[in-house]
């Protein structure tokens, strides 16, 4: 059996705050991804799951835990082997005007990983760069111009080509779509999942739109605060959520259908996030979970398969795997 391409194995990052205490943004999440797959990630702002990203590309070393990609430890690599993971693994960012340098042109952006990487002569990077503006649907001629004569959506078309440039084959994308407008989003979108079938590419989509994630996505993860509260097959976990926080964006994501909008069951979460300073004991959303029980102040629940592919930390659910 095929390893997968992409392992994080219980990583934690933590970042100092005052009085000596730890911000824990990233705390014990473990998934896979399969080449040619798309790993959704989800949950509401300062969840942790850009940090999960930016750690797995090594932008941040990790507190603890591991990253194996293709069977590499990400984090222990050097010098060559370093460059060889650089190459194979890109990041498209959330805002496409800040992660391009205003003072180099379009071509000189694109081509520069080509160089760094030591890929084809001038002529033959020049051609590419040519070949991947017309791929992402923006015209050769545009090669000479800069960011700033760009619209946000032409921008991160930009941001795509340039992440192929070095022929990678897993993309990190870092809410890609939520600095566009939404008229934008479905294009760069079905654009991603184009360029994925051509090219036999594997993604880490991170976002908080629930929508786009279901459309680009073959697996779902839901992050709360810093940990993995659940992770399913995409038409599984829309269709039967199984943790009470993934039932309650699912309750709460707008639907076309007014009519369905109305009649859906509801999950209603109550009170604030706490602070990823101060997490409260036991599970992690119990004390906005209206489903709570004497054990989730106690026990912290574990991520535990409930069926094939299907994880869940909920010790309502774990009771129920246990008694069947």
């Amino acid at each position: 059996m095929a390893r997968p391409l992409l392992e994080v194995q219980e990583l934690k990052k933590t970042f100092p705050a005052r009085g000596g205490r730890q911000l824990r943004a990233v705390d014990g999440v473990s998934f896979t991804i399969e080449r040619g797959e798309t790993l959704g990630l989800v949950g509401e702002s300062g969840c942790g799951k850009s940090t999960t990203g930016r750690t797995i590309v090594r932008l941040y070393q990790p507190s603890a835990g591991r990253v194996l990609f293709d069977g590499e430890e990400v984090h222990s690599l050097h010098g060559s082997a370093l460059r060889r993971f650089r190459r194979r693994v890109q990041m498209i960012f959330q805002d496409p005007l800040a992660s391009l340098d205003p003072r180099m042109t379009v071509g000189d952006t694109i081509a520069e990983g080509m160089q760094i990487h030591h890929m084809g002569t001038p002529k033959e990077r020049q051609e590419r760069v040519q070949a991947l503006l017309r791929a992402v649907g923006l015209n050769p001629e545009h090669a000479s111009r800069f960011p700033h004569e760009f619209s946000g959506g032409q921008r991160q078309r930009i941001g795509i080509a340039r992440a192929l440039a070095v022929q990678p084959e897993l993309i990190v994308a870092d809410e890609p779509i939520s600095a566009l407008d939404v008229s934008i989003q479905a294009q760069i979108v079905n654009l991603l999942e184009r360029l994925q079938q051509e090219m036999g590419l594997t993604y880490l989509f991170i976002a908080h739109d629930l929508s786009m994630v279901k459309h680009i996505s073959t697996h779902v993860g839901v992050m709360y605060l810093g940990a993995l509260v659940e992770i399913a097959p995409t038409d599984q976990l829309y269709s039967e959520p199984l943790h009470p926080y993934t039932q309650a964006l699912l309750s709460a994501a707008p639907l076309p259908d007014p009519k369905v909008t109305r009649t859906r069951p509801r999950v209603v979460v109550q009170g604030e996030v706490p602070s990823p300073i101060d997490l409260p004991s036991g599970c992690r959303f119990r004390t906005r979970c209206p489903f709570a029980m004497d054990i989730c102040s106690q026990v912290d629940p574990p991520l535990i398969e409930v069926a094939p592919q299907r994880q869940v930390a909920c010790h309502l659910h774990a009771a129920r795997s246990t008694a069947a």
